[in-house]
């Protein structure tokens, strides 16, 4: 498709995206917009330095490979560095989406379709403020390379993201959903969900007491596992915070032991939704890797330059926000993976202690911070009253080490907002989830 240069190593990433906003604020339009457009990276390795372009202008991208080739020093020997020896060769066509991409949606469907959902929010007196968006985003990558890739897939990602604020006398509750469609129908099926979580809000509104601080046994639903497992497990797995810093090495060992034997956290671009990425952004394939098996440590996620500096295999996690940056080691999808507990096991098990619905954010990489939304007290087996919980903390290794049930179902999700940040590089669409989690002890407060 290109004339790439000799002696040296060079790669074109291609994007194609459609996408489209609509946003409104307590029932007035704020935003309707959509853009398509096309951008490429380009990028040409002489074996000591890299030369990068991005462009907007797919019709020019022979001239900045011709430009940045000029700069770059000839090497004979360029299919011998470590770095280019481990990008893979791939020659394949993933088109998955194509026939229901959003791009053939009318704007004026997607609209009432969200419209649609206002009459369940105006339902409930306790809903002082609140917005609504339908966000969706059809996307079509393409790769080239020099040691002869060429690489072709499409992903499509839609749905409707709802804020809430509610208000019971003194108290104010900020609260929120999301969902992830499938299609344009199951209307009915979609609005009672979403019934359901503000019904749930309005209770804790009105009902939640604040938790008496110290050490709980806990259950971490399953967007609450999947947080925990990316923020305060997934960065630490990401190979380029290991280079130059031997203390992180020695901390990582192959082999170790760092968790529950129970414990399986696995990261994997090929699943349907946000973080669905059968090829990374430098054309290798993804793979399956275990972070943890079985509760030793027992892989990082690499791009091709950390896979080659720390002798390792590349795992198809070389990614880029967009075509304006390079490509770093990032997570795809994130998750723990299933036990054999039913979720009525794990909690019946548990005589005072903590369930963890959903959380407003997680952070961390040695100690880590999860700040719950909406919590309920167990008591003797049963979930009881909602609390109101500002913070739960704990140490990364220690609290892998005690988690001891997870259940035998397992939920990955598809988020539509924001996304994972690392450096000047977010968002990032990522998936993350896993099974409900107990933990023998978290401190809450």
């Amino acid at each position: 498709m290109f004339k790439f240069p000799k002696d040296l190593y060079c790669d074109v990433r291609i994007e194609r995206i459609f996408k489209t906003n609509i946003s409104y604020f307590k029932g007035e339009l704020e935003q309707n917009n959509e853009e398509n457009y096309c951008g490429a990276f380009i990028r040409v390795f002489d074996g000591d330095r890299w030369y990068y372009s991005s462009i907007s202008d797919e019709g020019n991208i022979q001239n900045e490979i011709e430009k940045l080739a000029s700069m770059a020093k000839k090497n004979s020997d360029i299919y011998e560095n470590p770095i280019v020896k481990k990008f893979s060769v791939n020659n394949d066509e993933v088109i998955r989406y194509a026939s229901e991409s959003v791009e053939n949606v009318p704007n004026d469907r997607k609209d009432n379709y969200l419209k649609k959902y206002f009459d369940v929010i105006e339902e409930y007196k306790e809903v002082s403020s609140w917005s609504a968006k339908y966000i969706d985003r059809y996307v079509v990558r393409e790769f080239y390379s020099s040691k002869g890739s060429s690489v072709k897939y499409d992903n499509n990602v839609f749905g409707i993201a709802v804020r809430l604020t509610l208000t019971y006398g003194e108290e104010v509750f900020n609260h929120s959903w999301q969902k992830a469609l499938k299609t344009f129908e199951n209307l009915d099926e979609n609005k009672k969900e979403l019934k359901n979580v503000i019904e749930e809000g309005v209770n804790f509104v009105k009902n939640a007491k604040p938790i008496e601080p110290g050490n709980y046994v806990a259950v971490l639903a399953p967007v609450v596992a999947g947080v925990f497992a990316h923020e305060s497990f997934g960065h630490k797995s990401e190979a380029d915070f290991m280079i130059g810093d031997e203390s992180m090495k020695a901390e990582w060992q192959i082999g170790k032991q760092v968790g529950s034997k129970i414990l399986s956290i696995v990261d994997y671009g090929d699943v349907e939704g946000s973080g669905y990425t059968p090829f990374d952004d430098e054309g290798n394939k993804c793979s399956k890797t275990y972070l943890i098996k079985e509760g030793k440590l027992s892989g990082r996620l690499h791009d091709s330059s950390t896979a080659a500096i720390l002798e390792d295999e590349v795992t198809g996690n070389g990614r880029a926000v967009n075509f304006q940056f390079e490509p770093i080691p990032r997570m795809t999808n994130t998750y723990i993976e299933k036990g054999d507990k039913t979720v009525e096991e794990l909690i019946s098990e548990i005589k005072d202690g903590i369930y963890i619905k959903d959380i407003n954010h997680g952070s961390g990489m040695s100690t880590f911070t999860l700040a719950p939304s909406i919590s309920y007290k167990i008591r003797d087996g049963k979930i009881a009253e909602p609390l109101k919980i500002a913070v739960v903390t704990g140490t990364v290794f220690e609290t892998l080490n005690l988690i001891d049930g997870l259940s035998d179902e397992i939920e990955i999700f598809a988020f539509l907002t924001g996304g994972c940040g690392k450096m000047e590089q977010w968002p990032l669409p990522v998936g993350f989830g896993g099974p409900y989690v107990r933990v023998k002890k978290l401190f809450a407060q």
